[in-house]
C-alpha cells in the first residue's frame, strides 16, 4: 500500500485551519471590545456591551465545538503531520476538547457577567465599598466553578482554571515555585529591613499625569515599540492586548509617584514586544498566537525589571527623567529609587521586586480557597488583610488599596496571578541566556540600544508562537529546563549589591 508525502491533507488540513483562524478572529473582535470598555467607551454603554461580549464569546464557542472541527482533528491525529502541523493539531485538540465540556448558555453568561462587573467593581474601588463588588464577585465565583466542573468534575477547580492560563506547567509546580520563592524572599526582605543602607529617594511632592504621559512616550520610543501597530492610553488598571498587527498598551499615573507610570508602561511594552513579535504570515493560528501567559508574563517581566530597573537603564534613560520631570537626581539616585524595597506598600503593581512575589502569594492562596470553597466571598477582606500583615507586615487602611484593588476577579480570570511569579522567574532565565549569547548587552543598553536583546527574543521565544509546550520552549531557548535558580541568584546579586548584604 502507498501513501502520500507526510503531512498531506490537501482536502482537511487547509479547512480545517480556515476554521481556526476564523475562531482566532472572533476572540480577537472580542479582546478589542473589551479594550475599548476599559479604555474609550462611554459609561453608559455597559448594558450594549455586555450583550455583545456574551455574543461573540458564543460564536467563537460554537467555532470551537463545532463537530466538523473534531472530525478533523480525528484524522489529523491518525497522520505523518510535519511538526508545524503536528503542534497546531495538538493546541486546538486541547482547546477542543476543553470547550465541548462547557455548555454554551455558560460560556455566553460568564462573558456578560464580565463586562456587566467592570463599572461595578470601578465604582466599588472609587467609593471603598467591598459589600457592593462581593454579590457580582460571589457570582463569577460560582460561574468558574461550574466552567471548571464542566470540563473535568473530578479534579481540582483550581488546577483546571489554573490551565487556562498555563496550560503545560502544572499547578503543582506553580505551587512548588510560590513556596520556593516565599521562602528565601521573605529571609532577603528580612536582611534587607536590618541593613544600614540608604537608598535615595529623590521624588518629592506631585508630578503632573501630562509630564509623565510625554515620558513614557519617550520610553516606548527607546525600547522600540512599534506605534504603526499600537497606541498608548490610560486605563484603571494597565494592561495590554491585541494581535500582531495591533498590539495597544495601557498605564496609569500616580501624580506622587511617577515611577509607577513610567514601571507600567515598561512592563506593558514587554507584552506588546512579545504580541508584536509574533509571526505574521502565521496569525489566526497556534502559530501566531503567545505560548500562554507564564510566557507573557516573562516578557514584561523582563522588560519591566532586568531592563527597566537596571544600572544600565538608567544610566541611559537618567536625562530624560531630570529633561521631563525636572527631578534633581543622579543617575544613581534613579536607579536606587528604582530598586527600593519598600514592605509597606499596598499596591502590587507598584511592588519591587522582591516583596512583588509576596503580593502574588496572597492572592494566589485567596482565589485557591474561594474556589474550593474554603473561603467565603464576605471574608475576604479580612483575609486579605490578615495575610499582608503576615506576609508584609502592614495592613491595608481601605479595601481600595486591599482585595479591591486587581481587576483580574473582575473578568473572571482566576488562576491567573501564579503566572505573575512564574514569568518572574523565566524571565531571569531567558536574560541569562540572551547576555550570554550576545556579548556586551548591558553595555548596549547603556548606549540606548536595544536590538540586539529584541532580536534575540524575538528569534528564541515569539517566532515560534505555540510551536513547542511551555517546558519545551525553555529549554529550547535556554538549554535548561524551567527552575527559579536564575531567577534567586539574579535577586541575591542585585539586592546583595544594593544593601551591602
Amino acid at each position: 500500500m502507498t501513501t502520500g508525502p507526510p503531512d498531506e491533507a490537501p482536502d482537511r488540513y487547509p479547512a480545517f485551519l480556515d476554521h481556526v483562524r476564523r475562531t482566532t478572529y472572533v476572540g480577537d473582535a472580542e479582546e478589542m471590545l473589551g479594550w475599548d470598555q476599559q479604555v474609550m467607551m462611554p459609561e453608559g454603554g455597559t448594558p450594549a456591551r455586555s450583550k455583545q461580549s456574551s455574543a461573540l464569546s458564543s460564536v467563537q464557542h460554537d467555532l470551537l465545538t463545532d463537530d466538523r472541527l473534531g472530525d478533523w482533528l480525528d484524522e489529523l491525529e491518525g497522520r505523518d503531520l510535519t511538526p508545524d502541523r503536528a503542534a497546531v493539531v495538538r493546541e486546538v485538540r486541547r482547546e477542543h476538547d476543553r470547550a465541548v465540556e462547557v455548555p454554551e448558555p455558560l460560556v455566553a453568561e460568564i462573558a456578560e457577567t464580565a463586562a456587566n462587573a467592570l463599572p461595578v467593581w470601578e465604582r466599588a474601588k472609587a467609593d471603598d465599598d467591598f459589600d457592593a463588588f462581593a454579590p457580582t464577585l460571589e457570582r463569577m465565583v460560582e460561574l468558574k466553578r461550574e466552567y471548571a466542573a464542566a470540563i473535568d468534575p473530578d479534579r481540582d477547580p483550581y488546577a483546571v482554571l489554573f490551565e487556562e492560563y498555563e496550560p503545560y506547567l502544572g499547578l503543582d509546580t506553580a505551587e512548588r515555585g510560590l513556596e520556593r520563592l516565599r521562602e528565601r524572599l521573605v529571609e532577603l526582605i528580612d536582611e534587607v529591613e536590618e541593613s544600614d543602607a540608604d537608598l535615595a529617594e529623590p521624588f518629592t511632592g506631585e508630578y503632573d499625569p501630562a509630564d509623565q504621559d510625554v515620558l513614557s512616550r519617550a520610553v516606548l520610543d527607546e525600547l522600540g515599540y512599534d506605534w504603526e501597530r499600537g497606541r498608548l492610553d490610560t486605563a484603571p488598571h494597565p494592561f495590554s492586548t491585541g494581535t500582531q498587527f495591533d498590539a495597544r498598551v495601557t498605564t496609569r499615573y500616580e501624580p506622587d509617584d511617577p515611577l509607577s507610570g513610567l514601571s507600567s508602561t515598561v512592563h506593558e511594552f514587554g507584552h506588546a514586544t512579545y504580541t508584536l513579535g509574533l509571526p505574521d504570515d502565521h496569525y489566526g493560528t497556534p502559530l501566531g498566537s503567545h505560548r500562554g501567559l507564564s510566557v507573557h508574563e516573562s516578557q514584561s517581566r523582563l522588560w519591566e525589571n532586568h531592563v527597566g530597573r537596571s544600572r544600565a537603564f538608567w544610566d541611559y534613560f537618567g536625562p530624560a527623567v531630570r529633561d521631563h520631570l525636572g527631578v534633581d537626581a543622579s543617575n544613581r539616585d534613579l536607579y536606587e529609587a528604582a530598586n527600593r524595597v519598600c514592605p509597606d506598600n499596598r499596591i502590587r503593581v507598584d511592588a519591587d521586586e522582591l516583596t512583588y512575589h509576596l503580593h502574588i502569594v496572597l492572592r494566589f492562596e485567596i482565589e485557591r480557597d474561594l474556589v474550593s470553597g474554603d473561603l467565603a466571598v464576605a471574608d475576604v477582606p479580612a483575609v486579605w488583610n490578615e495575610k499582608m500583615e503576615e506576609y508584609l507586615g502592614v495592613r491595608p487602611e481601605t479595601d481600595s488599596e486591599g482585595c479591591l484593588q486587581d481587576i483580574h476577579w473582575t473578568n473572571g480570570s482566576l488562576g491567573y496571578f501564579a503566572t505573575y511569579s512564574l514569568g518572574s522567574v523565566l524571565a531571569a532565565q531567558l536574560y541569562d541566556a540572551a547576555r550570554e549569547e550576545r556579548d556586551g548587552l548591558d553595555g548596549r543598553i547603556r548606549e540606548g540600544s536595544f536590538d540586539a536583546l529584541h532580536e534575540w527574543l524575538t528569534t528564541n521565544v515569539h517566532r515560534h508562537g505555540c510551536r513547542y509546550e511551555t517546558d519545551d520552549l525553555v529549554r529550547e531557548a535556554t538549554g535548561e529546563p524551567f527552575g527559579a535558580d536564575a531567577f534567586l541568584d539574579y535577586v541575591d546579586r542585585k539586592f546583595g549589591a544594593l544593601y551591602g548584604l
